[in-house]
C-alpha cells in the first residue's frame, strides 16, 4: 500500500523537529523545532480521528533521534496451513507477533510472542523477509511511526492452541482460505512469502 503525501511530510516534521528539540543551542531554536512539531502533529490530526492534543502526548513519547520502529512475526506452517491469531483490537487475522521489546534479540522476540498469542512454543528456522512495514492510517498504531517488519520461519516444538486478552481466537489456513487479514499487521504478500521459501529453502530472504 502506497504511503499518502501527507504522512509522508507528517513524519519528515516529526523526525526534524526530534532531532532539532535534541540539538538546541537556545531558546530560539527550541522555539522553532517545537513549532515544527506542533505543524506536524496539526497534519496528523487533520488526517485522521486523533486530536493535535493525542498527537503531540504521543510524539513526546520519543524524544531524540527518530528511528523506525521493529515489528516481528512468525510464519508457522503445518500441514501446508499457516498459523494465524485472531486480534481482540479489530476482529481481523494476522500472524503472530508484535513490537520488539528493548533487551531481546529478534528471535527471542519472536519465540516469546507467538507463545503469548498463540500457546505455542517454535524454533526458529530463518529469516522469510524483512520489509518496510509503512502502517496503514490507523489510529490504533499511530500510522506516522516508520517501522521495519521481520518476518521469520519457525516450527512448532510444544505446547497447543490458546487463546490471549489480545488474541481470542487461534487457527491455521490454507493460502486460498485465508479469513479477513488484519492488514496493517499481515498482509497476503508476506504470507505467499512464507510459503515459498517453505517450500524452497534456497530462494533466499525477501528485502526492500
Amino acid at each position: 500500500m502506497t504511503t499518502p503525501e501527507w504522512l509522508k511530510i507528517a513524519r519528515e516534521l516529526h523526525s526534524m523537529s526530534q532531532v532539532g528539540l535534541e540539538h538546541a543551542a537556545n531558546g530560539y531554536d527550541t522555539e522553532r523545532y517545537t513549532r515544527l512539531r506542533e505543524l506536524a502533529a496539526e497534519i496528523v490530526s487533520k488526517q485522521s480521528t486523533l486530536s493535535e492534543e493525542e498527537v503531540q502526548k504521543s510524539f513526546a513519547m520519543q524524544p531524540g533521534y527518530i528511528t523506525p520502529k521493529v515489528d516481528v512475526r512468525a510464519a508457522i506452517i503445518h500441514d501446508g496451513k499457516i498459523l494465524l491469531v485472531k486480534e481482540e483490537s479489530d476482529g481481523r487475522w494476522s500472524l503472530p507477533g508484535g513490537w520488539a521489546d528493548v533487551g531481546d534479540t529478534p528471535s527471542q522476540a519472536i519465540i516469546r510472542e507467538v507463545r503469548e498469542e498463540s500457546g505455542f512454543d517454535v524454533r526458529v528456522r530463518n529469516v522469510v523477509g524483512v520489509y518496510d512495514a509503512n502502517r496503514v492510517p490507523n489510529e490504533e498504531w499511530m500510522p506516522f511511526y516508520h517501522a521495519y517488519k521481520l518476518l521469520f520461519l519457525c516450527e512448532i516444538l510444544g505446547g497447543e492452541a490458546r487463546s490471549s486478552h489480545e488474541t481470542p481466537d487461534v487457527g491455521f489456513f490454507a493460502l486460498d482460505q485465508l479469513p479477513p487479514l488484519s492488514l496493517f499487521r499481515t498482509n497476503r504478500g508476506i504470507i505467499e512469502d512464507a510459503f515459498e521459501q517453505a517450500k524452497n529453502a534456497s530462494k533466499g530472504t525477501v528485502f526492500e
